[in-house]
């Protein structure tokens, strides 16, 4: 005996009240297409008639993408900084931007806020002839990315705007004009990261610290890397960004390294401290100080600088949502 309309509506509500309608619930699981090695050639020979599906290693890499990719219900801002010079924060803020770029749909930017003509735009784009400060002599013009694009350069498809090559113009950078620049930006790009100077007490990096989102603290895996790592999150913290603190991601760059320093203790040191700990290893390519390529750097950086973008991109929109229930 066939249903009635009444019948079926009927149906259909009860359905309704108990399972939701979405690409899960109703679309037929299959396995991801493979894009590497034998599992991609035979894919392609059987013109994907029969999938043998991914490999553990090729899904791991799926499920970090994954997360890279997480949605960001706003501008997010990520401050990058040490306290210590030399240990490898430019090259942190300058692969991590371009990871994150690379992965994401939406628009990423960083900005070089360094007051000691700082070498971010020389490491990702060569072209530091338009700094910050012809951005800032203009930004009542700014109104469109159109507008926005005439003061960076491109690194694939992260956008760069440079420091001050002039130091005297650059310790005129202060909090409020930092402020401006990150409000504009704001505007137009999803992800912001800033590349700070060492110091923590110039007007820029109260700026700075104030209007991040997330903070990654950059160190190294000695004695004297670990601990002006440390000494960052103490000032952090008896300056009122004990909060900041808890959200920090530590980053060690092993560009130095010993045997007779226990890192195992340094990693567990700033796990108690901070959200994550990430270790970045010696690479050739980045050790050269020029131009990054991330295509050049070796698979085991590019996985940790992968896994670095996943942890950051599991704040977003975390900061967001704890200062809304306040």
């Amino acid at each position: 005996m066939s249903e009635t309309p009444k019948e079926i509506e009927g149906s259909g509500a009860h359905l309704g009240d108990t399972h939701e309608i979405s690409h899960d619930t109703v679309v037929r699981s299959r396995a991801d297409r493979p894009r590497h090695g034998w599992r991609a050639f035979v894919y392609a020979l059987t013109g994907g008639r029969f999938n043998p599906g991914v490999s553990a290693s090729e899904a791991e890499y799926n499920a970090v993408v994954r997360r890279i990719r997480r949605q960001l219900p706003g501008a997010h801002r990520i401050a990058v900084t040490s306290i210590k010079g030399g240990v490898g924060k430019t090259t942190v803020t300058a692969c991590l931007g371009l990871t994150l770029a690379e992965h994401r749909g939406d628009r990423a930017v960083a900005l070089d806020a360094n007051p000691d003509a700082g070498t971010l735009a020389d490491r990702l784009t060569g072209e530091a002839g338009v700094t910050v400060r012809q951005f800032l002599n203009n930004i009542e013009s700014i109104s469109s990315l159109t507008d926005m694009a005439r003061f960076t350069s491109l690194a694939g498809r992260l956008q760069v705007l440079a420091s001050d090559q002039d130091p005297a113009m650059s310790e005129a950078f202060n909090r409020e004009e930092y402020e401006s620049v990150v409000g504009v930006l704001s505007r137009f790009c999803n992800v912001l990261l800033t590349d700070s100077g060492t110091g923590l007490v110039h007007s820029a990096m109260e700026g700075t610290l104030v209007a991040a989102d997330t903070l990654v603290v950059v160190g190294a895996p000695t004695v004297d890397g670990a601990s002006r790592a440390s000494k960052t999150l103490d000032w952090l913290t008896a300056h009122g960004h004990a909060d900041l603190v808890s959200r920090a991601v530590v980053v060690l760059s092993c560009d130095r390294t010993s045997v007779d320093v226990d890192t195992a203790q340094i990693r567990e040191h700033f796990a108690r401290r901070c959200r994550g700990v990430h270790e970045i290893p010696h690479d050739p390519h980045l050790a050269t100080g020029g131009r990054i390529d991330l295509d050049a750097l070796r698979g085991s950086t590019r996985d940790a600088f992968l896994h670095l973008a996943a942890d950051i991109a599991d704040g977003f929109g975390v900061h967001a949502v704890a200062v809304a229930q306040k």
